[in-house]
């Protein structure tokens, strides 16, 4: 029963947000009864966390295929940033917006989990982009992921970037540039923009 209520509950989470569907939502959906919930998930929080950690697992595995798959670092870097659109949003319901407001603890959680297995990814990219000349040789890898990593959260910070005033598609848009022509080599620069022209980046 305590699969069946996450399998449930994810989906409900996505589409309608953490604070805004209630258990009451879960087990009407269910035709179970709200106890039932409650004997497996004795706070709501713990539901939204457990939810929260799966759900992160399956788009972690996605962008690690992406990684795997993606013929450099450029275009790496592009296709992940679509797949991050998939979960990302501009609505008050959408699950960051929610998490940063009303599950500050979780969402903490979930950025410090997210550092330790996306880093060495990153890092494996950048070193990549350096061996194949897309990257200058002198950057530091651990700091320019680190950087990374704190403006990819900064550019979701709600506060810095209110939903009512920028698109979270563009703000990633942005980023994603700014960060590849502060570390792309002449020759990175040169891929970079005839991928845009190609790809329509």
């Amino acid at each position: 029963m305590r699969e069946a209520i996450i399998i449930e509950a994810i989906p409900m989470f996505l589409q309608y947000g953490f604070k805004s569907v209630t258990v009451d939502d879960i087990a009407l959906k269910m035709s179970v009864s709200k106890k039932t919930i409650y004997t497996h998930f004795p706070k709501k929080e713990q539901l939204v966390e457990t939810s929260v950690m799966r759900h992160f697992e399956v788009v972690m595995d996605k962008i690690l295929s992406i990684s795997q798959h993606s013929k450099d670092p450029i275009i790496e870097l592009y296709l992940i940033k679509k797949e991050a659109l998939n979960h990302l949003s501009n609505e008050k319901n959408s699950p960051v917006y929610q998490l940063q407001k009303y599950y500050k603890t979780i969402y903490q959680k979930l950025k410090e989990k997210e550092f330790k297995v996306l880093g060495n990814l990153f890092s494996k990219s950048i070193k990549k982009g350096i061996e194949t000349g897309l990257f200058r040789p002198e950057i530091d890898i651990d700091f320019v992921t680190r950087i990374f990593f704190n403006g990819i959260r900064g550019i979701q910070d709600i506060t810095l970037f209110p939903i009512s005033e920028y698109k979270i598609d563009q703000l990633l848009l942005h980023f994603s540039e700014y960060h590849l022509r502060a570390i792309c080599s002449p020759y990175g620069i040169e891929k970079l923009n005839k991928y845009k022209k190609e790809l329509n980046l």
